[in-house]
């Protein structure tokens, strides 16, 4: 009989929790863009894009208040000061939802038994077929967009996408918006008046 070593053992562990966290990891696919021309060290103040994309009925929602506190929240902890009058950075929010198709094949082998004269008994054969499974899920985009007030050009773009889970609490749907923003401004390298 084989044994294991201690080591290999250990190592074997730790490739296992690896693959194991690295399933776990769902979240949103994170994608920024912005003008190369742009000096972002003269910003130094914002305000919310007036209409709001994600409030195009005319008024705001729990969850547009919710994206709109999340996305202050962080633009002042990168030095940005919120001001009404005179900004120099226009701050709009898009998301919506559309369902997506996901369809996958994989090869799949699977066995007949056959009575065979010859052996006098049953034998295992084997047969490959493909498996293809459909599925269909809610996919949400959310968009974040700096506009430079005094030229009203997009300077710079966040984007998430990702699997939205429907029926969600209220609770677990505010932590959904507030983890996702964060993730969109973590890809957002400046702050207010630096170089």
């Amino acid at each position: 009989m084989a044994r294991i070593r201690p080591s290999s053992f250990r190592w074997l562990l730790a490739s296992l929790l690896v693959g194991l966290v690295t399933a776990c990891a769902t979240g949103p696919r994170i994608s920024s863009d912005s003008d190369p021309r742009v000096d972002f060290s003269a910003y130094r103040t914002f305000a919310f894009y007036s209409p709001l994309a994600i409030e195009r009925e005319g008024y705001a929602s729990l969850v547009s208040g919710r994206m709109k506190a999340a996305a202050r929240a962080e633009m002042e902890s990168r030095g940005y000061r919120y001001s009404e009058q005179e900004p120099d950075l226009w701050l709009n929010i898009n998301a919506y939802m559309q369902q997506r198709t996901d369809v996958s094949t994989i090869p799949d082998v699977d066995y007949a038994y056959y009575y065979s004269y010859r052996y006098r008994g049953y034998v295992a054969m084997p047969y490959w077929r493909d498996r293809t499974t459909v599925s269909r899920y809610t996919e949400g985009t959310m968009n974040i967009d700096l506009v430079d007030a005094d030229r009203n050009t997009l300077v710079w773009e966040g984007i998430a996408v990702g699997r939205v889970r429907r029926n969600q609490d209220p609770l677990e749907r505010d932590a959904a918006i507030d983890s996702t923003i964060a993730e969109i401004f973590a890809a957002y390298p400046h702050r207010a008046g630096a170089p």
